[in-house]
């Protein structure tokens, strides 16, 4: 029998896109016991204030989704931050969790943390196995530091502390920074600005031939929770569809669905990333969990969340 979910849980990160997704999936299972904070009130990257809070809560299981993340521009121009901020946030919050008693903690990565030319789809394996790709180098190297800690903490201590590596995330909540957010909400803002504007072009950094994967942030909550439910999970799985497009195919499905209908035209000065970026989800397929959410009808319906939060005025753009 899968365990039961072990109270109070706290969620870091959960103002973001995937912290917000995993609470409502811990609603939608019953788990009323949560615990948050702000990042007005509870900055992770220090650690005496970091300690104090788990000192005060003794929360029993940690979902930490807190992170600094961004697209490629971000990445590239910011390394210095990307790196201290995020490393500091597992360092600090893995530590506390183990030192105030917590027994469970479930870290968020990225597969980016494999090698750049790791064979594809990348399998668990392929973790350090090859040189990182340059342009998000540094956010790599804190997330795969949070991943080994999980995996110390737990071999040395005796505590389930484990790790989940998401494929790239779209949906409800995500960050539409026209320079600093990730490739999908980019151009979801991009095609429905240029419809809306009557412009007949869109420029989209790149090549438009690298191949991605990518993942609702529902269906990620999903497996989130049915990894803290099982009672021995893998140090850390990759969570994902197994399905890739091209850029250039992803931009021309949200142009169709946003209603542009001018030319599409890439700007190859500009940097691809890797090449290939598909993740083997053999491990978590084993555990009994799998992708519920089409691509179709995630750019559906996150497209239509994204003109929701217009109409608010609540678009994220950090």
């Amino acid at each position: 029998m899968p365990l039961s979910i072990a109270q109070p849980v706290y969620v870091a990160g959960h103002q973001g896109m995937v912290g917000s997704a995993v609470l409502r999936e811990l609603d939608r299972h019953g788990i009323r016991d949560v615990v948050t904070r702000r990042r007005s009130e509870l900055d992770l990257r220090v650690q005496r204030a970091t300690d104090a809070f788990f000192a005060e809560e003794r929360p029993a299981t940690i979902v930490l989704a807190a992170a600094r993340v961004g697209g490629i521009h971000a990445n590239h121009s910011f390394p210095a931050m990307f790196l201290y901020d995020n490393l500091m946030i597992a360092a600090n919050t893995i530590h506390a969790a183990w030192e105030h008693g917590a027994t469970r903690l479930l870290f968020l990565g990225s597969t980016c943390i494999y090698p750049r030319l790791a064979k594809q789809p990348i399998a668990e394996d392929s973790l350090l196995d090859g040189p990182l790709e340059p342009t998000n180098e540094a956010y790599a190297l804190a997330k795969i530091t949070g991943l080994k800690m999980c995996e110390h903490y737990r071999n040395q201590y005796g505590v389930l502390f484990h790790s989940a590596m998401p494929t790239n995330l779209y949906g409800p909540g995500d960050n539409y920074h026209p320079e600093n957010s990730h490739v999908l909400p980019a151009l979801i803002r991009r095609f429905h600005e240029a419809r809306e504007g009557g412009e007949r072009q869109v420029v989209i950094w790149g090549s438009g031939t690298p191949r991605r994967e990518f993942l609702h942030v529902d269906d990620l909550a999903r497996a989130l929770v049915h990894l803290l439910r099982l009672d021995d999970p893998p140090d850390w799985v990759n969570v994902g569809t197994g399905i890739e497009l091209t850029i250039e195919e992803l931009a021309r499905q949200i142009a169709d669905i946003t209603g542009f209908d001018g030319e599409i035209n890439f700007d190859t000065a500009r940097p691809d990333g890797t090449p290939v970026k598909c993740a083997d989800i053999q491990r978590i397929r084993q555990t009994g969990w799998e992708a519920q959410i089409s691509l179709a009808d995630g750019l559906r319906s996150t497209y239509e969340c994204y003109l929701a939060e217009r109409e608010r005025g609540l678009v994220r753009e950090v």
